[in-house]
Formats: C-alpha cells, sequence, structure tokens
C-alpha cells in the first residue's frame, strides 16, 4: 500500500508557481492588455457606435492594437475598425483596421457550410509608436460593408503593451 503525504506550504508554493509560469509568457509574447473597447455594433449614418480609452504613454512605448471578433455571414462581410488617436487633446493619427488581416492569430475557429461562415478569433493588427510622452485617446467604430446576413457577435478592440 502507498502512503501519501499532504503537501506543505512550500510544495504548494511551488506548485502555483510551475502551473503559472506558462500565462506569464503569454504577457511577454502577446503584450500585456491595458485597454479593451468593446464596440460589438457595427456604425451606420443613423447609429453611430465609438467607444474609448485613454492610456499614458511614455516615448517610444509601443503599443498594440489587437481584435478580438465573432461573426457569422453569408457571402462576404468585410469589417473594418476605424481608430482616432489623440495625442495630449490633439488629432494625432487615424487608422483603418481590417481585423482578418492580422500578423499574430491566437483561438482562431472558422467553419463555412453552404457559402453560411463562422469565424472567431484574437489577432494583432497594428502596432503604434508613441512619438512622444503624453496622454493618449483611442476612439474606435466598426463599420461594415452591406450585408443584411452579417451577425457581429463580438467585436473588441483590445491594446497591449
Amino acid at each position: 500500500m502507498r502512503k501519501t503525504y499532504p503537501l506543505s506550504s512550500l510544495h504548494k508554493l511551488l506548485a502555483v508557481l510551475v502551473l503559472a509560469a506558462p500565462l506569464s509568457a503569454c504577457d511577454s509574447l502577446f503584450g500585456k492588455e491595458v485597454a479593451r473597447l468593446p464596440i460589438n455594433t457595427i456604425s451606420t449614418p443613423g447609429q453611430e457606435v465609438v467607444k474609448d480609452a485613454t492610456l499614458q504613454l511614455q516615448q517610444g512605448e509601443e503599443l498594440a492594437l489587437w481584435s478580438d471578433i465573432d461573426m457569422a455571414y453569408d457571402g462576404e462581410a468585410p469589417v473594418r475598425f476605424q481608430v482616432q488617436v489623440f495625442q495630449n487633446g490633439a488629432p494625432y493619427q487615424q487608422l483603418e483596421l481590417d481585423p482578418t488581416e492580422k500578423n499574430v492569430t491566437v483561438g482562431e475557429v472558422k467553419t463555412t457550410v453552404n457559402g453560411k461562415t463562422n469565424w472567431s478569433f484574437t489577432g494583432k493588427n497594428a502596432t503604434l509608436t508613441a512619438p512622444k510622452m503624453g496622454t493618449y485617446m483611442f476612439k474606435a467604430r466598426l463599420v461594415a460593408a452591406p450585408n443584411p446576413t452579417l451577425v457581429v457577435k463580438k467585436a473588441e478592440l483590445v491594446l497591449k503593451k
């Protein structure tokens, strides 16, 4: 018969650290989330849906813009995040991001059956480097080409350092 011993506090701490190590590695690989703009609705001329976040950035600090998307559609469904960046209250830069054009992808699932596509993913779309220290405001909205079958379950712009 095998004898079992209860884990000591030290063993418990080591177990937690070993299990947590992969999580901290994710931050170094993918960046640490500093803001999330849950847009989740397509803006139309009669209904603008704009979300914003404000961050303090240091000169030379790099910020990654990621999209977290879950959508369904028939045919094609070109969607875009339109992002206005303000530096210390003044317009600084405008970006238009196609969330499907990503250079890093996490958790992508895409199925197409009889022309009906279900697609969810998290992907890195762009980076922005702060030219100087200051307060940066990001205002974003989601736009799409007309497609009555498009259903946006989730469309979030994620900012990571």
